[in-house]
């Protein structure tokens, strides 16, 4: 028997009927322009966030140079000085959106009140609407460029603080020659190099990436750099070090933050190189007899497994070789095409200038793959470690 229909019971919506015309919906719309909006926060904000954009803008401009000016023209110089900071503050195109785009503005103004015809039969003219409807947007478009360029000042600040706890200078000690380089997607970035001394014949080589870009992945690299550099104060080394290191990380951050690592010490008396191989790009190493060998994975990445188990390996590091640390974001780097710079072009490109300078090779490099991009910005961040045994002269 056919089920019964019952009369009080939601009916299935009308076919071609549009969700955006149910109730549902408009209520979200009207929440979303409402909630938690009161008249003390429409005062507030008048009250406050003109007179911080104004503050903002204008911090750099020298009240004496305005105070031998007459009183009437104290207010108009002081209007056009902060459109002068703030045009300054602007990429070169923007700025000449803004220097055509506020004059307009304050032209339209001017018609108005000279010609008089904001009102017509006592309502708005439609001039006057348009006329409206330009000035808020662009006094809220002011305060939201204010708001992006102060956060865009502390992320330069820890931009600076982020290269201060890197070592980018030349390093040339232990048999070594070590050149770095890092170029971040953003302001500041989630790869990590250092380069840690374990006693007077040991050296630590280290690249990490944290999952992800920007501030977030940065303050999850501080918080790598810092544990592991308290673990090896602590005297731990090879694989215990990175399980503890990863059972630290595992009750720190979220399983979608993980964090691939290469961890490697160089031992001078004996030419070995221990490493090992959290999840990261295998290193390349390109013998002085033209071989390559790659120093695969022998463990998993960071932060996903607590109970994590990792496996120290040894290879020689003989005078003559070379070997190349880097992050994904070279192999990864895309062209205009979306095609990837990928590992045949960097094994090409190493091959092909295993005789030129340490520095000369990594600032190659990265002009290789910059130019490799082209007009597509590089959307990850760009780490290597560019390591060189000297060949011994007889």
């Amino acid at each position: 028997m056919p089920a019964t229909v019952n009369q009080g019971s939601r009916q299935p919506r009308p076919f071609g009927e549009r969700a955006a015309l149910h109730e549902d919906y408009w209520r979200a719309v009207e929440a979303l322009f409402t909630h938690d909006v009161t008249g003390q926060n429409i005062l507030d904000f008048l009250r406050r966030e003109p007179r911080e954009a104004y503050r903002f803008f204008a911090r750099e401009i020298d009240p004496a140079l305005l105070a031998h000016k007459p009183w009437y023209l104290r207010g108009p110089l002081s209007i056009f000085r902060v459109y002068l900071a703030i045009a300054h503050r602007l990429s070169p195109t923007r700025r000449v959106l803004f220097a055509v785009a506020a004059p307009l503005l304050l032209l339209g103004w001017a018609r108005a009140l000279v010609v008089g015809d904001l009102f017509v039969r006592s309502f708005p003219h439609a001039f006057t609407w348009l006329l409206l409807s330009a000035t808020f947007l662009f006094l809220l478009l002011v305060l939201e460029l204010k708001d992006k360029l102060s956060l865009k000042s502390d992320l330069e600040l820890a931009r600076q603080i982020q290269c201060g706890l890197l070592p980018h200078g030349p390093f040339e000690r232990r048999g070594l020659i070590v050149r770095t380089a890092m170029r971040p997607a953003n302001t500041v970035g989630g790869d990590y190099f250092d380069l840690i001394e374990r006693s007077s014949d040991r050296f630590a080589l280290v690249v990490g990436d944290v999952a992800g870009k920007g501030m977030p992945a940065a303050l999850i690299m501080g918080l790598l750099q810092g544990s592991l550099k308290t673990l090896i104060t602590a005297g731990l080394q090879g694989a215990t070090l990175i399980e503890k290191l990863n059972t630290y990380l595992c009750s720190q951050i979220s399983p979608t933050r993980m964090i691939t690592l290469l961890y490697a010490e160089f031992e001078e008396k004996t030419n070995a190189l221990h490493y090992v191989n959290a999840g990261h790009n295998p290193p390349f190493i390109l013998r002085s007899g033209g071989t390559l060998e790659r120093l695969g994975a022998t463990g998993t990445a960071l932060g996903l497994f607590a109970d994590a188990r990792f496996e120290e390996m040894v290879t020689p590091l003989e005078p003559g070789d070379r070997a190349l640390l880097y992050t994904d974001g070279i192999v990864e780097a895309l062209n205009a095409s979306e095609e990837e710079y990928g590992e045949e072009r960097l094994l090409a490109f190493l091959q092909s200038r295993a005789g030129a300078e340490p520095q000369d090779f990594v600032d190659s490099l990265v002009r290789e793959v910059l130019s490799f991009c082209g007009e597509a910005r590089p959307t990850d961040d760009m780490t290597m470690l560019y390591v060189v045994r000297p060949a011994q002269t007889a």
